[in-house]
C-alpha cells in the first residue's frame, strides 16, 4: 500500500484529500507540524507528496527542495496560486506536477496514480539511482544534487540541466543555443543574460564544492566544462587561433596595400 503525505494548512481540504486517497486504497498522512515537514516526511515513509505553496513559516517551494534533497519520490503541488511563474518555480525546485485550486478530486487521483506508476509501477526505471560523472564531479539528476568527494550542493532544475549538458560533453564546447534549448522549451524569448546568470550561479557552486573543474566561455561558440590542465590547453589553442587570424588579417592588409 502506498502512503501519500498531504502538506496542506487548510484542515478541510486536507481531510477531503485524505478521505479520497483512503477511499481508493492509499494510506494518507496529514502533516501537522509545518516547521518540521522533512521530519513528517521521514516518519510517514511516504511514496508521494501532495504539497501546498502557501504554508506557515516556510513556503512549499522550500519544503520541496528539502524533500528532494533526500528523496526522488513524486511531489505534486496543489495550490490556489495559478500564475505561470508559480508553476515554473515549483518545477525548478524539484516538483513533478502542479495542480491549481479549485480542482476535481478525480483529476488529483488520476495524477497520483500516474506518478506512482511512473515511479514504482510498470513504467518505473530500475531501482539504481541515475548518476552522471565527469571530472571529479557526480551529478544525481533525479534529485538535483551535485557532489564532489564528500561535499555536495543542491541545484535548481535549470542548474541541473545546465551542468548535466556540460558534464555529458566534458572537455567539449556546448553551444549557447543548445543550452538554451535544453533549459527552456521556448528559448527564443529568453534574454541571453539569463543564461549568463545561471552560468555564474553554477560557477559559484563549483567553487563551494572545491572541485578542480571549471566552466569556461569559448567566445562565439558556447561553454565548456574542463579541469585545469584542459583549461591551459584550451587557452593555448585559443591563443594560437587568435595569432593565426591576426597574421592572416595582416597579410591581407599588406596585399591590399601593394595592389
Amino acid at each position: 500500500m502506498y502512503t501519500i503525505l498531504i502538506v496542506e494548512d487548510d484542515p478541510k481540504i486536507a481531510e477531503l484529500l485524505r478521505s479520497d486517497m483512503e477511499k481508493y486504497g492509499y494510506q494518507a498522512w496529514i502533516a501537522r507540524d509545518f516547521e518540521r515537514i522533512t521530519e513528517e516526511f521521514r516518519q510517514s515513509g511516504a511514496q508521494l507528496v501532495l504539497l501546498d505553496v502557501n504554508l506557515p513559516k516556510y513556503d512549499g517551494f522550500y519544503w520541496c527542495r528539502q524533500i528532494r534533497a533526500e528523496s526522488v519520490c513524486p511531489i505534486l503541488f496543489i495550490s490556489a496560486r495559478d500564475g505561470q511563474m508559480d508553476q515554473v518555480m515549483a518545477l525548478e525546485n524539484g516538483a513533478d506536477d502542479y495542480i491549481t485550486k479549485p480542482f476535481h478530486y478525480e483529476v488529483v487521483l488520476a495524477k497520483v496514480r500516474s506518478h506512482l506508476r511512473r515511479a514504482y509501477g510498470e513504467y518505473a526505471a530500475g531501482p539504481e539511482e541515475k548518476k552522471i560523472e565527469a571530472a571529479d564531479l557526480t551529478l544525481y539528476p533525479e534529485r538535483y544534487v551535485l557532489a564532489c568527494g564528500e561535499r555536495s550542493t543542491e541545484l535548481s532544475r535549470k542548474e541541473a540541466l545546465l551542468i548535466e549538458a556540460l558534464m555529458r560533453r566534458e572537455g567539449r564546447v556546448v553551444s549557447r543555443d543548445r543550452l538554451l534549448g535544453l533549459m527552456w522549451e521556448d528559448h527564443h524569448f529568453i534574454d541571453d543574460n539569463t543564461l549568463n546568470v545561471y552560468v555564474t550561479r553554477m560557477r559559484k557552486k563549483l567553487k563551494e564544492l572545491e572541485t578542480d573543474a571549471g566552466i569556461e566561455v569559448v567566445r562565439g561558440a558556447g561553454y565548456v566544462l574542463m579541469q585545469p590542465e584542459g583549461l591551459e590547453e584550451e587557452e593555448k589553442r585559443t591563443h594560437a587561433q587568435t595569432e593565426d587570424r591576426l597574421e592572416g588579417e595582416n597579410e591581407d592588409t599588406a596585399a591590399g596595400g601593394r595592389s
